[in-house]
């Protein structure tokens, strides 16, 4: 697998990629891509650190894995390039922001727009087989993805954490409360979105958090 990641995130993980198991990840998903149909798209993989150098980083949205169906996956958690349908998960982020600041639905699901503001869209693995969610987890991306969170939490002040689900709460305790904002709600999936998500404002109390430290509130 090759590393095509910006300078600013290569500077802070070096340390990972010169790790064994990243070189066994990196094995491991170099023949999944070459004997297998695995989204992103190889030059995607990265996507999320590219689209939000490191020093840009205001709000980490952490998701779990890349959407496995053609065409889905673009490299951001929650995502969907222009022109493919919004997933149901993605529906009910839209709806939540819709219901925040009364402003429509957008008719592109593509989240780049967030990530050119400050919003890292990570998920904590950062590939899979069509058509087979979590075919690649538990081969080393969560360690490289603890990682990434465990560096924005060292050396990024007032950064806003969202954590969806249980899945993206056990990731709380790789972040000093004391020194980030850490908003956790149920999934936005339609399984629980009415269990928590659904009017937990989590798009204003990050901006106000971020208002509150001086920087500029996303548009969502």
């Amino acid at each position: 697998m090759q590393v095509k990641i910006h300078p600013s995130w290569q500077r802070v993980l070096q340390s990972e990629f010169e790790q064994p198991y990243f070189a066994a990840l990196s094995e491991f998903v170099h023949s999944e891509y070459r004997t297998a149909r695995c989204y992103p798209p190889a030059r995607l993989v990265f996507r999320a650190f590219n689209a939000t150098p490191f020093e840009q980083v205001r709000v980490v949205l952490l998701g779990q894995d890349p959407y496995h169906g053609p065409g889905q996956a673009e490299g951001l958690c929650f995502s969907v390039p222009d022109g493919i349908a919004h997933p149901p998960s993605l529906q009910n982020i839209f709806k939540e922001i819709a219901s925040e600041f009364n402003t429509p639905t957008p008719a592109s699901g593509s989240l780049v727009r967030w990530a050119e503001q400050g919003v890292l869209l990570l998920n904590a693995t950062l590939t899979v087989r069509e058509h087979r969610a979590g075919s690649h987890q538990n081969k080393g991306w969560e360690r490289f993805t603890d990682a990434v969170i465990a560096a924005v939490n060292r050396e990024r002040e007032n950064v806003v954490f969202l954590l969806w689900g249980s899945y993206a709460a056990s990731k709380v305790s790789l972040i000093d409360n004391q020194h980030h904002c850490v908003l956790r709600c149920a999934h936005p999936s339609p399984l629980s979105a009415y269990r928590g998500f659904f009017g937990s404002h989590h798009f204003v109390l990050a901006n106000d958090y971020l208002v509150k430290h001086g920087k500029t509130p996303i548009q969502w």
